[in-house]
């Protein structure tokens, strides 16, 4: 019962599970698996994907079912070849509901040094602080 939508057009769980051969159940898992899937939620939890998260599933089925990866290994090879690298586009589309100071720090490689880790564990021991005092209120 496949629908005639748009190629640009979120999908539901059973579109998703019906155009992949595969139970509902299985996208379900694959979701706890594989932290590249990360369909949009609506109230009460019921999602929608987009058309970038059905390329990543037919990834992940391809090299689970067809190429015989265990779960590690697709995870291993997803983490080691990106999936730019293994889907083949340029650019995977970004989340437009994502937060834009989120992916600004995203793009900002971050350079540890001594003093950056200093005032990170300065930060850490004034926030315990905090804690302590206000657990005491």
């Amino acid at each position: 019962m496949l629908t005639n939508k748009s190629k640009s057009a979120f999908k539901t769980i059973a579109e998703v599970a019906e155009e992949l051969g595969v139970a509902t159940h299985v996208l379900r898992f694959w979701e706890t698996k594989f932290s590249q899937i990360k369909p949009m939620k609506a109230t009460g939890g019921r999602r929608y994907y987009r058309p970038d998260d059905v390329e990543i599933l037919k990834l992940i089925k391809n090299l689970l079912y067809s190429k015989r990866y265990t779960i590690e290994g697709a995870q291993h090879l997803l983490k080691e070849k990106g999936l730019k690298n293994l889907l083949g586009f340029d650019e995977i589309q970004k989340d437009f509901f994502a937060d834009p100071d989120e992916e600004k720090m995203d793009a900002q490689p971050f350079i540890a040094n001594q003093a950056s880790l200093q005032n990170i564990a300065d930060a850490v021991s004034k926030l315990k602080s905090l804690r302590l005092k206000l657990s005491q209120l």
